[in-house]
């Protein structure tokens, strides 16, 4: 049975704070990602889970401006260390939080642990074969756009998991393969796009929220 406890033996950790709408949250993150890292190839499964992204802040503080419907369901795809489904349960949304990672989420739910979200529901999802029950009201995603290999089994997990009277939400940095995955979307879904400037220690971050209902 997970618990902090088996956690803390079997990772190192720093805790890093946010405030999202004025509430404060911690995460435990990785103190090194060197033993998540492939010494024979780098860029080989390479621990992007193990930091929280700039578009993370951004649907998080989106999540929890979001009114409150107790009988609306969100899915978050890869969740990471979960801050975004940690705020939006802390601020009321039913949410099941996924990733393909066993090492992400180990850190989600201990991080769910940490910020008493010990009833927040998590699980290992894979893309190309995803086991959920129902569909979803909301599917929530940050930073989900890296390849255009994951193109396609985003598609078929829109598909297949999404209501047909959904929304997915997605928050990604401005690069390539973000704009060439919401040109082909355009087929399939309305999308509304707002771009979105994080200032930090004299850093700009430009981010896309981008709302989609299919068509």
């Amino acid at each position: 049975m997970f618990s902090l406890e088996s956690f803390h033996k079997e990772y190192e950790t720093e805790t890093t704070e946010f405030v999202v709408c004025g509430r404060k949250f911690r995460l435990y993150v990785p103190s090194t990602i060197e033993r998540f890292i492939n010494p024979e190839d780098v860029f080989k499964d390479f621990p992007l889970w193990s930091k929280v992204w700039e578009a993370s802040w951004v649907l998080s503080d989106y999540l929890a401006r979001l009114p409150v419907c107790p009988e609306k369901r969100f899915l978050e795809i890869g969740a990471g260390l979960g801050l975004i489904s940690i705020v939006g349960a802390s601020f009321g949304h039913k949410i099941t939080l996924t990733d393909n990672n066993p090492l992400s989420l180990n850190f989600a739910r201990a991080n769910a642990l940490l910020n008493q979200c010990s009833n927040l529901e998590i699980k290992e999802l894979d893309w190309n074969q995803p086991d959920l029950e129902g569909r979803f009201d909301y599917i929530l995603g940050s930073e989900s756009l890296y390849t255009e290999t994951s193109f396609n089994p985003l598609v078929k997990l829109f598909k297949s998991a999404l209501k047909s009277n959904g929304e997915i939400i997605l928050t990604s940095g401005v690069r390539k393969t973000t704009i060439e995955f919401f040109k082909q979307m355009q087929r399939f879904y309305n999308i509304t796009a707002q771009k979105k400037v994080l200032r930090s220690q004299g850093e700009s971050f430009h981010i896309l929220l981008c709302r989609m209902t299919p068509r």
